[in-house]
């Protein structure tokens, strides 16, 4: 749909302005009113204006139609002294709604491409990105990267997706970090265990190692050292000990002798004393030899006894003074550096599960690497198969590049190349292209800027300011 008629009339400082929609240059010095024709057609499409006044000084009322080959007929009057009057026909019949059916048959671009320069560069980010044309869903992510990853603006067009899931702070890139650290810690962590283990350290032959047994014959060893010890102490003791059950028999009979004599001399002299048990007591001490010999007799009998104990105790051992003692400090030895061995199984199992942990971990940050380095790759697959309506556009890490430089790289004249090609990449419904300032481009520039309207079929107005002191209308 191209325009086919524009009449202005007293709008900001035209007093009377008409075009057929052909492509024009504006061309004259400031003040000549070149950027209110502009202005206005932005007014009949829009209802809206940056100026304080809209209608011309001195009048009353200004007044704007516009028409196209598609039978549209726009009209807008703003007034001074009453309500503002629009009209929006479409083959002949007034459009309901007008102001929301204007709005979708333009973009803000055609109109306003400059606006392109003035906004940040997340704005012109997402403008660029939107213009690259690619069929993508969220199943094509999914086959991708075997899954639909988290925390990701699928709104949003597929190169800032793409970015966004290989971005320092997306999912992927966080996750392998944190999965890294631990792998970091772990690694960490074996060391200082690896620090304590003995060098060459063969946890299984330590884990198999037998205790029980080493100290089974430990324990062996000690029972028959003490056997053959003890078979010594009795060899050295055995006369001493003799001796010394004379002497306690000795004793005894010294002992004896002082308690039967001292009991004679009682005797008597109960005799003596008490004549009525005479008889009594000479019986009495008729016994005596014979309960002496009966004293004497038990006295030899444990001597006997005590030196038959022992006797029978040295003959049973007298058989180990022939054997040699066995040396168990190398076996104790062993059973110690074992005991230490052993004490180091735990750690040792623990480095090993953590190893086992850390090539888990390993394995999951190196599917995110994986998944990171195809998000980084797919933008340069998509650019290559995507139609790109930019010329010299590329990505890099979720960057738009014009050949290799990025838009804030730009010159004024190449910023204002690029809104062009920006606004013209998708026009709209309505056919025509808004240019204001093309004076910021040497003349190679300008006249490329107008071959790539041309060549889009799309109509223009620009306006280029000079030393002409009227406004002058060229037709291109």
């Amino acid at each position: 749909m191209k325009i086919t008629k524009v009449k202005i009339k007293n709008l900001y400082g035209i007093e009377e302005f008409e075009a057929d929609g052909k492509s024009i240059e504006l061309l004259g010095a400031n003040g000549t009113g070149k950027t209110s024709v502009i202005d206005a057609i932005k007014y009949a499409l829009t209802n809206k204006s940056d100026r304080e006044f809209i209608v011309r000084n001195g009048e009353t009322e200004g007044e704007i139609i516009i028409e196209t080959d598609g039978d549209l007929r726009i009209q807008r009057k703003s007034r001074t002294n009453m309500t503002d009057y629009k009209s929006v026909k479409s083959e002949g019949k007034e459009v309901p709604s007008p102001e929301s059916f204007l709005s979708n048959i333009f973009t803000e671009l055609q109109i306003n491409p400059v606006k392109f320069i003035s906004m940040n560069p997340e704005e012109q980010k997402k403008v660029i990105l939107d213009l690259v044309e690619f069929d993508w869903d969220t199943n094509w992510i999914i086959e991708k990267f075997g899954e639909l990853p988290p925390a990701i603006d699928y709104k949003k067009n597929i190169l800032d997706v793409l970015n966004d899931i290989q971005s320092e702070t997306g999912f992927y890139f966080t996750k392998r970090q944190d999965l890294n650290r631990d792998i970091r810690n772990k690694k960490s962590y074996i060391q200082e265990i690896v620090k304590e283990l003995p060098e060459n350290y063969l946890a299984e032959k330590w884990r198999k190692y037998s205790l029980q047994d080493i100290y089974t014959q430990i324990e062996a060893g000690r029972e028959h050292n003490k056997k053959i010890e003890y078979a010594e102490t009795l060899k050295e003791n055995l006369n001493n000990k003799v001796r010394g059950f004379q002497a306690e028999k000795q004793i005894a009979i010294t002992e004896m002798d002082k308690k039967y004599a001292t009991y004679k001399g009682e005797l008597e002299t109960e005799i003596a004393r008490l004549e009525e048990q005479i008889k009594s007591n000479q019986e009495k001490l008729s016994k005596i030899n014979d309960q002496k010999f009966e004293t004497l007799k038990t006295i030899n009998a444990e001597y006997e006894t005590k030196v038959a104990t022992v006797d029978a105790d040295f003959s049973a051992n007298k058989k180990y003074l022939e054997l040699e003692k066995i040396d168990v400090s190398p076996l104790q030895e062993e059973a110690n550096a074992a005991e230490k061995m052993r004490s180091h199984l735990n750690e040792y199992d623990r480095m090993v599960s953590m190893n086992d942990e850390i090539a888990r971990l390993q394995e999951q940050s190196d599917s995110l690497t994986s998944k990171i380095e195809i998000a980084r790759a797919l933008p340069e697959t998509i650019l290559k198969q995507a139609r790109l309506p930019i010329e010299g556009l590329s990505i890099q890490d979720g960057i738009p590049l014009i050949k290799g430089v990025p838009v804030s790289n730009l010159s004024e004249g190449e910023k204002l190349n690029l809104c062009i090609d920006v606004a013209i990449s998708k026009p709209n419904k309505l056919q025509i292209m808004l240019i204001d300032g093309v004076e910021k481009l040497d003349s190679q520039n300008r006249e490329k800027l107008y071959k790539k309207c041309k060549e889009k079929g799309l109509p223009f107005i620009a306006t280029r300011t000079d030393d002409t002191p009227d406004l002058t209308v060229i037709e291109l």
